[in-house]
């Protein structure tokens, strides 16, 4: 069991979290978001947050809320993640109404991973399912792979072909779709990846109403996703942020890929350690590695 966290993500800083709270800074712009994992106390006094944070998120509902500007800021701005000397992602970003503002930085463990992995192949096919506004995309791009990226909501897809083009890269293959029935009808077409990253929601709906939860539905994701694995050289990585959702449950759903292809398993949990001194659970992690 690995625990894995960002190290050398400049432009993202955890400040404090806490009391159902996270205090986090982005580039220059500080936000104040609801975090439910932050079960216990802040660190940091209510006074030190807010007179740190530029903006607080005020949820009105479970799904959604409103942006409170303590200080003057725009509602969009650009951060940057350095891969390699020769490889920098940028990521455009915006204080949405579902809290989110465009990137899960703990995430930049698995860029890493993904780029480090691809770089020294000889054009790999890589695919990203629940893909969001595209990390792992351009990453993959920026590492030469031939990209196919899925999600099931349009105004995301553009948000990750906004990002590619401020990465200064191109070519990603764009897809809105339900992950689950792409990659069935990737079966049919013969299709073989050399990459795959899977980031499911514990809840979700696809672009035609198809209904997705996680308990209900990661077992035949899987089952799908596995069969569009190159056997001979891999990377698989199935991420996932649910509450109660344990890393051996991802061991158990790769294990007998693992055994049956002399793949590498490998599994544990994501986190962003504070500058206050807590450590932030973000969700658990399996990978499958051959040919690295």
């Amino acid at each position: 069991m690995q625990l894995l966290y960002p190290k050398n993500f400049s432009d993202y800083e955890l400040l404090d979290c806490g009391d159902f709270e996270k205090l986090e800074r982005f580039g220059k712009l500080i936000t104040i978001r609801p975090e439910p994992q932050a079960v216990w106390e802040k660190q940091w006094s209510n006074a030190e947050w807010e007179k740190h944070a530029h903006v607080k998120f005020v949820p009105r509902s479970s799904s959604s809320g409103d942006w409170k500007k303590l200080k003057s800021v725009a509602d969009q701005w650009k951060i940057n993640y350095r891969l390699s000397k020769d490889a920098e992602l940028t990521f455009r970003l915006g204080l949405t109404s579902f809290k989110h503002v465009g990137i899960f930085p703990e995430q930049a463990v698995n860029w890493d991973a993904i780029y480090s992995f691809l770089k020294p192949k000889k054009n790999p096919k890589f695919l990203n399912l629940f893909a969001y506004t595209g990390g792992s995309s351009i990453a993959a791009r920026a590492a030469g792979a031939d990209v196919t990226h899925v999600d099931s909501i349009k105004q995301v897809v553009t948000w990750a072909n906004e990002n590619m083009v401020n990465s200064k890269l191109d070519n990603i293959r764009w897809m809105v779709d339900d992950a689950l029935k792409f990659a069935k009808k990737e079966i049919r077409r013969g299709n073989k990846y050399q990459g795959i990253i899977l980031d499911p929601p514990a809840f979700g709906h696809g672009p035609n109403g198809e209904k997705w939860k996680l308990e209900d539905n990661i077992l035949e994701m899987m089952d799908s996703v596995l069969q569009l694995l190159d056997t001979d050289e891999h990377l698989l990585i199935l991420n996932a942020y649910s509450l109660g959702f344990s890393a051996l449950v991802a061991e158990n759903l790769l294990k007998p890929y693992s055994v049956k292809h002399n793949s590498e398993l490998s599994i544990g949990e994501l986190y962003i350690p504070a500058k206050s001194g807590v450590k932030l659970p973000l969700g658990v992690w399996g990978r499958l590695t051959k040919g690295a």
